[in-house]
């Protein structure tokens, strides 16, 4: 299974030379190499985490891919074919298996409302939670994409969550909007929080893979 990061909280896993695609949004370059997908998650409805146009961009070379999200995106989406899924949720889907967990996206502000929010677990073996710091409890998670920057977390929250959940591997994602100094900071702070438990970090930067 090979893993590439994209743009800010965009990735790609392969498995015998099929795709799957998790929040192609609008922080992330247009899409080109869409052909043998055979799914879409999208975590919840926030454009940062995908556009009408990604969308397209992945239908136009492969019709028949499956797309799931939670009620919201289904509804931010109409008129392409959203399966919904909430937590508990299992489908298999080419060679991928994907289990769901988690309801609701991270509070921003008391202000703002809450949306819904579904964290995705690959073949049980990357975990990413979306814009939530979801723990799947009872379940070892190898890999974890860890947000690093966004209006609605900080650092010491994700430092909590890496400790809590104790992946083998993990590796930023959602930090589109960080400078590089900003980047090398959340970077120290996720690598210390994984080695605590005897994992290792990866610092992925853009189109740069790992094979799980």
């Amino acid at each position: 299974m090979k893993l590439t990061k994209l743009e800010h909280a965009a990735l790609i896993v392969v498995v015998a030379g099929r795709r799957l695609f998790i929040d192609p949004g609008s922080f992330t370059t247009a899409l080109t190499e869409t052909a043998n997908t055979d799914a879409v998650v999208i975590t919840h409805e926030h454009p940062d985490h995908w556009t009408p146009e990604q969308l397209d961009r992945i239908l136009k070379f492969s019709p028949d891919a499956r797309i799931f999200g939670p009620a919201g995106v289904a509804a931010a989406a109409a008129g392409y074919p959203v399966t919904v899924v909430a937590a508990g949720d299992e489908v298999d889907v080419g060679p991928f298996r994907l289990r769901f967990f988690g309801e609701k996206h991270a509070v921003i502000h008391e202000s703002i409302p809450v949306i819904g929010n579904v964290g995705v677990l690959v073949n049980e073996e990357l975990y990413y939670a979306g814009d939530a710091f979801t723990i799947p409890v009872g379940v070892a998670v190898p890999t974890l994409a860890v947000p690093a920057n966004a209006p609605w977390l900080k650092i010491s929250e994700v430092i909590d969550y890496v400790l809590a959940v104790k992946p083998r591997r993990s590796f930023p994602t959602h930090e589109m909007l960080l400078s590089r100094a900003g980047k090398e900071l959340s970077n120290t702070r996720i690598r210390s929080a994984t080695e605590q438990n005897g994992g290792q970090f990866f610092p992925l930067e853009p189109n740069e893979s790992l094979d799980l």
